[in-house]
């Protein structure tokens, strides 16, 4: 988010120096430094036995299988997030989270730091939200080719293939162009 206004009193801000953050909109009035943060978000890999939980928005990708995601609400850990969101899009509790890393976007002047989880899955049946058009669990060996327009969920997709001990050659077959699905 870019300040050009003080959230506070609605003055104009104007630019201070800050040491290593450079120029960094302030406001005189209320000695107060808004520094441009990402929205952060959670992005995580659904793990059942062999399968994996995929999902379809199309308003995220048109001809794509996605990642659960969601953002940090207010008073929330990031864990916490995870567990919402599996629970809220899905119908399903995970345990064992793993942090695998970070993904940031800059899409459509949208700034968002993606946290990156794997999970277990730890019991319910799916039950789709409304914001979800399919969701289902598909083999990981599968999950590349599924999600052909989603590059971060497909890094995600590899370091969990890595974590998992993955050795064979099935699941990055569409990293050559060999997109053959068995569901």
């Amino acid at each position: 988010m870019k300040f050009k206004y003080c959230p506070m009193c609605g003055g104009e801000l104007e630019e201070k120096y800050s040491w290593d953050e450079g120029g960094v909109p302030y406001c005189p009035k209320d000695d107060i430094m808004y520094f441009d943060t990402p929205r952060p978000c959670v992005i995580v890999a659904v793990i059942k036995e062999n399968k994996i939980l995929l999902l379809k928005q199309s308003y995220i990708f048109k001809d794509s299988k996605v990642l659960l995601s969601g953002y940090v609400t207010n008073g929330e850990t990031v864990e916490e997030t995870v567990h919402r969101e599996v629970f809220e899009e899905a119908g399903l509790k995970v345990k064992d989270l793993k942090y695998l890393g970070s993904e940031y976007v800059k899409n459509n002047n949208k700034e968002i730091i993606m946290l990156t989880f794997m999970a277990k899955y730890d019991g319910g049946n799916i039950k789709k939200s409304a914001e979800v058009e399919w969701v289902n669990w598909e083999y990981i060996e599968d999950a590349l080719c599924e999600m052909k327009e989603d590059e971060i969920g497909k890094r995600i997709v590899r370091k969990v293939l890595k974590e998992l001990g993955y050795t064979g050659e099935k699941a990055y077959r569409c990293d050559n162009n060999n997109c053959q699905t068995d569901s």
